[in-house]
């Protein structure tokens, strides 16, 4: 089977067994772009614990979290983890916005994808995952999303091999789907549905996933390891 017609049946099953997911939760693109840095290393019911208290004392805007210290905000955010060093991420990327953009930050994301990305990836603690989440939840602009879940499904269905690098897998999905930032937005989520439900790191449950068979590969052990 070619590349093109696999991420596609992959999509169609996905979305035919999650169906629409609704993925990135957040009330404003500041509060995407907040939760992306937030949600690093972490699950995201943390990450909504941090939120929550932000909000609970009017604080999730660019202007309040600038104006409190590094300590006041590691407090704010503890329920997150690592929040002394996120709290410095966050820092940083205000810092960005506040003395490059004058705290204006629907001009920022009105940049081209690639400039955006260029600008992200410079702030000390964001990586590509964290720059591509917020370029294609918080600005809307069409940019595929990495993770760990989409290396280690698409490597156990073999359409890719351990070799596979962040960039790679992601011109894997661009060269092959049509531009679109929604698509982008729930294919993404529906990958990442299907590795917390079923493609698990350790011990993955095979029965019932919607990709079983896909290019393929079966989970022949009915205890769900790969074999």
């Amino acid at each position: 089977m070619n590349t093109r017609y696999l991420l596609q049946s992959m999509y169609d099953r996905l979305s035919a067994f999650f169906g629409p997911c609704n993925w990135w939760p957040g009330e404003t693109p500041f509060e995407v772009m907040v939760g992306a840095i937030l949600t690093q290393n972490t699950n995201w019911k943390n990450v909504e614990r941090a939120i929550a208290n932000l909000k609970k004392d009017g604080l999730l805007t660019l202007a309040a979290m600038s104006a409190l210290s590094r300590e006041q905000l590691a407090e704010y955010i503890r329920p997150a983890g690592y929040y002394n060093i996120k709290a410095e991420r966050l820092r940083n990327f205000f810092a960005l916005i506040n003395e490059k953009w004058d705290g204006d930050l629907d001009r920022f994301l009105c940049q081209p994808a690639t400039l955006l990305r260029e600008e992200l990836l410079s702030v000390k603690g964001i990586g590509p995952e964290t720059a591509d989440s917020m370029i294609l939840y918080a600005a809307g602009k069409p940019i595929f999303v990495v993770d760990a879940y989409t290396h280690r499904i698409l490597s156990r269905h073999e359409i890719i091999d351990e070799s596979y690098d962040y960039h790679m897998i992601q011109e894997l999905f661009t060269d092959n789907l049509e531009e679109d930032s929604a698509l982008f937005n729930e294919y993404h989520a529906l990958i990442v549905q299907a590795g917390k439900e079923f493609c698990k790191k350790t011990r993955p449950v095979c029965a019932g996933c919607p990709l079983s068979g896909l290019n393929g590969i079966d989970c022949p052990d009915q205890d769900g390891i790969i074999m």
